[in-house]
């Protein structure tokens, strides 16, 4: 086999490579630009939900807490369970 000539490198052969490199970040730069398509009008939609849960979310929190504002609590009856108990026997009404 015969040994492989070392090429010189020309500066027109320096300039197509360059030139061809610049030419694929191009178009890679392209397909960037596509996947990037859309996105801002996605971001504004799932914004848009956010803020809607979060309207409905603070809506609900509101009812709960109507609801709840108005319901004795446990340990309340408890204690009004125990004070009917006492007078029921002092006055000896009978718990039905």
């Amino acid at each position: 086999m015969a040994k492989k000539q070392d090429k010189k490198i020309t500066m027109e052969d320096l300039a197509g490579m360059v030139q061809r490199g610049f030419g694929s970040m191009d178009d890679k730069f392209h397909k960037i630009d596509e996947c990037f398509d859309g996105i801002g009008e996605r971001f504004n939609e799932v914004e848009n939900n956010l803020r809607i849960f979060s309207e409905n979310n603070t809506r609900e929190h509101e009812d709960i807490k109507l609801r709840l504002g108005n319901v004795a609590h446990r340990f309340e009856l408890v204690e009004l369970e125990k004070r009917v108990d006492v007078l029921e026997k002092k006055t000896g009404v009978k718990n039905k």
